[in-house]
């Protein structure tokens, strides 16, 4: 089964097509690359477990290990950095077309490259995707129908609505759901998970 990866340009391509191979060995798939900052920039990589399960502190640390010896061989960045690893989190960004579908029906911010209708940004409800467009219906009414290689981000929006559906798929009471944000994993993982340049 081919696993679908997210679209990254640049660096993030360059780095999400060297890391993307071995998480993937290991029962992961990747969300998002993104770097920040330039003089010791940051890569922060965004993982999901491929089945299904909740993303944990241990996996954030099997992932730091890994991605740290494959970004030591494959040098994309000469100076020195930092490497962050998360999961998601519930308000997770949607980059795959499973993303779009899995979470039709919530809300979601959304951010053009190029205006559309002469505006960037946009929320409303998740309609779905396929691999070229996303569909949504925004919130002052309407449907839109946006181009995949136009978006710059866009993610879910934090809601009752959101935290009862990750609950249910994972497993867990509600109010446990709440507390698996962004923030969580990547707390224990972000810490000193580094790799230096020269």
């Amino acid at each position: 089964m081919t696993i679908e990866r997210p679209f990254h340009e640049g660096l993030e391509a360059r780095i999400a097509d060297a890391i993307a191979p071995t998480i993937e060995h290991m029962g992961y798939e990747l969300v998002r690359v993104q770097v920040n900052g330039k003089e010791r920039p940051t890569v922060q990589i965004m993982a999901d477990r491929a089945d299904g399960r909740v993303f944990t502190v241990s996996d954030c640390e099997n992932i730091s290990h890994a991605v740290s010896a494959v970004l030591d061989v494959a040098d994309p960045i000469k100076s020195e950095w930092m490497l962050e690893v998360s999961s998601p989190g519930i308000d997770r960004p949607l980059t795959r077309t499973k993303d779009w579908n899995r979470y039709a029906g919530h809300t979601a911010t959304l951010e053009l490259m190029v205006p559309q209708d002469g505006r960037k940004r946009f929320r409303g409800m998740v309609l779905g995707a396929d691999a070229e467009t996303v569909r949504m219906k925004l919130d002052e009414g309407g449907e839109m129908v946006f181009q995949r290689g136009n978006m710059r981000r866009a993610k879910l929006v934090l809601t009752d609505a959101l935290i009862a559906a990750t609950a249910a798929m994972n497993g867990l009471p509600a109010e446990d759901a709440g507390e698996d944000d962004e923030n969580a994993p990547a707390a224990a993982a972000d810490e000193p998970t580094s790799a230096k340049r020269n």
